[in-house]
């Protein structure tokens, strides 16, 4: 093979390994004279040569996995190119498991550990004092020092309302989770400041309740039975904007004629099933699995990493605010 790629053998190893500094151009010609003949390299003694087993784990709380897929789609795309793989363990919100898969992965040599769930929270470290790097994903850990990635949730509900407004809607109310809930409450807050900000008070009170369809079409009701004059409505989940649509048109309000909504996840099950497709505000999650992973391999080879990272999120546009 390091014949056919013209390159030294040490050249060819480093090149299959990602190790040392070689120009893409050699990297590649290795990588492709590899493929042309069939060439596998042999795990066992990647590791023995290396120390590691270029492997990583990824605890989950996400049983559904909702959030979790998205990121471990984006973790393995940086993760692959290194030729590493992923386990992936679901703890289902259970500290005993959790604690379980973290001992279990620690005894198989796992090269780094990456902590996710369904809330974007800070939790307590998942240990202290561990063998190998963690980063945690999509959550935060409560230790400052810990490196996290996490979606820029004010940054998401501020889109949602400057694309309210920018549509011409100024009566614009804004229906969410339960008002204990982390994410419920940054994205209301961060809502009426945005709106405070361009001058234009809120159509009505925000409206908590529950993450999903059934609590979007009572809130819709309770919009209507009290009057408010609202033209829009920025939903905390597409769930919840999926049922308010539904409570409006059952009431007779044309989306997005009478009302236009926006909601937030960007989740395709929703966004789809609506009708009209659903606007919804993307926090970029295989962005954030990316970036996670790619963090991870910078501490694995050394390099300090500390801290929280916060990813700016995206709107998508479609027909529920179409001018």
């Amino acid at each position: 093979m390091a014949a056919l790629a013209g390159v030294s053998t040490g050249t060819a190893s480093k090149a299959l390994n990602g190790r040392g500094a070689l120009r893409p151009e050699t990297r590649l010609r290795v990588q492709q004279a590899a493929e042309q003949l069939g060439f596998v390299a042999n795990a066992a003694a990647r590791s023995l040569q290396t120390g590691r087993t270029y492997t990583v784990g990824m605890i989950t709380t996400d049983s559904i996995g909702r959030f979790s897929i998205p990121l471990l789609i984006g973790a393995e795309g940086a993760l692959g190119a290194g030729q590493m793989s992923v386990f992936l363990c679901d703890a289902r919100d259970d500290p005993i498991r959790e604690q379980y898969y973290l001992r279990t992965l620690l005894s198989r040599k796992v090269d780094g550990i990456i902590v996710t769930g369904r809330r974007t929270q800070a939790r307590a470290p998942i240990g202290v004092g561990l063998p190998v790097p963690v980063v945690y994903a999509f959550i935060s850990s409560a230790d400052p020092s810990d490196c996290s990635v996490i979606p820029d949730e004010a940054d998401g509900a501020r889109r949602a309302v400057r694309h309210l407004l920018a549509v011409g809607r100024r009566r614009i109310a804004h229906v969410t989770g339960p008002e204990h809930h982390h994410s419920a409450t940054v994205r209301a807050r961060a809502a009426a400041d945005t709106l405070t900000a361009e001058g234009v008070q809120p159509a009505a009170p925000t409206l908590y309740g529950e993450w999903s369809e059934a609590w979007g079409r009572q809130a819709a009701g309770i919009l209507l039975s009290t009057g408010a004059d609202v033209d829009a409505v920025f939903c905390g989940s597409d769930q919840i904007a999926r049922g308010l649509v539904e409570g409006l048109q059952g009431a007779g309000r044309a989306v997005p004629g009478d009302v236009a909504v926006v909601g937030f996840d960007n989740w395709d099950v929703m966004v789809d099933g609506c009708r009209p497709a659903l606007t919804s505000v993307d926090m970029d999650l295989e962005g954030i699995g990316r970036s996670a992973a790619e963090l991870l391999l910078a501490k694995i080879n050394g390099e300090q990493v500390h801290g929280p990272r916060a990813r700016p999120c995206h709107l998508v546009p479609r027909a529920s605010t179409a001018v």
